[in-house]
């Protein structure tokens, strides 16, 4: 299970499996083009809303990766 964010148009498709995405400008050091089997079609849910952190990069776009939330668990 992933996450979504927030949706992004689809402004080009690059070819068969690829698509570049009209991201915001705090978004401009991401990547914004994905392979088709990323994407996922919008299905409105008012109670599945995920409020997204910033992302902060430095000028080497070097990041501190944190978890956020433990979806699945086995006690042994």
């Amino acid at each position: 299970m992933g996450q979504h964010i927030e949706l992004y148009e689809i402004i080009d498709r690059l070819n068969l499996v690829a698509y570049r995405l009209d991201f915001p400008a705090e978004l401009e050091h991401v990547h914004n083009v994905f392979h088709i089997s990323q994407l996922r079609k919008h299905v409105s849910d008012l109670n599945h809303v995920i409020i997204a952190e910033p992302v902060e990069a430095a000028e080497n776009l070097v990041y501190e990766k944190r978890p956020i939330q433990i979806l699945e668990y086995k006690i042994k």
